[in-house]
């Protein structure tokens, strides 16, 4: 069975580089996937600088037309519609951040209902170190918008807590006992706590609650941004750094 992952979250939750992980992961275990690039909102966290990359993986990489051409307008190709009519067994939709960008989803909304039942998983990436997911009343907001705009049902949560070099098991804690009580409040499932492995096994040799934690997925990184490039070049410009990735 086709096993679709869409990933929603607001700026800075990490969605791009989990997007690649689970691409890259499936790709390994020899699944057929596609990945698509569903951004409209941040021109500058962009999946279509790794193209390359994943070319040589044997994803196919979808974006938005006119992604990394210095036009801002950008408008969403009709190769989206193949990762419902193709035969792939893993598509991975990253989608641009909080209720605004979750809208790009609304038109696909039919295409989303006629997958086979548990094909789908809608997912909030969820950094609690970023400014609009600081409290559970902020991230219970979020998803209520993001459900409203994409006109989808949040299946599940991703504890990706991090400080990008500065991370910590703190972090991953941290999120857990807030995604812990965003999830007793909605009853929106934790289903995947994400970081580096060495993070990540420190974390779970604590003993913490396997409920609030889901499936463990240790991941790689890819995106090589931070965050203070993202300010000294602007929301909607590429750190020339990295021009030619």
């Amino acid at each position: 069975m086709k096993n679709v992952k869409v990933l929603i979250g607001n700026y800075g939750s990490g969605k791009s580089e989990l997007a690649l992980n689970f691409a890259m992961q499936a790709a390994a275990r020899g699944d057929k996937t596609e990945l698509i690039d569903l951004d409209m909102v941040n021109t500058y966290f962009r999946l279509t600088e790794r193209g390359r990359m994943v070319e040589q993986k044997e994803i196919r990489l979808v974006s938005p037309n006119y992604a990394c051409s210095g036009i801002e307008t950008l408008s969403l190709p009709a190769e989206v519609a193949s990762a419902f009519v193709l035969d792939w067994d893993t598509v991975i939709f990253d989608v641009g951040g909080d209720d605004v960008g979750a809208t790009a989803l609304g038109r696909y909304h039919q295409d989303f209902a006629e997958l086979e039942d548990g094909a789908l998983e809608v997912l909030n990436v969820v950094n609690i170190r970023r400014p609009l997911s600081g409290t559970v009343e902020k991230l219970i907001k979020l998803q209520q918008g993001m459900e409203l705009h994409s006109r989808l049902k949040i299946t599940g949560m991703i504890n990706n807590a991090n400080l990008a070099t500065e991370t910590s098991v703190e972090e991953l804690r941290d999120g857990y006992e807030m995604l812990r009580e965003v999830s007793d409040r909605t009853g929106i499932p934790v289903a995947y706590t994400t970081g580096k492995k060495e993070l990540l096994d420190k974390f779970l040799a604590e003993g913490h609650d396997p409920k609030y934690i889901g499936t463990p997925i240790a991941i790689d990184m890819y995106m090589h941004r931070d965050w203070d490039s993202y300010i000294k070049y602007g929301l909607n410009t590429v750190d020339p750094r990295h021009k030619d990735l």
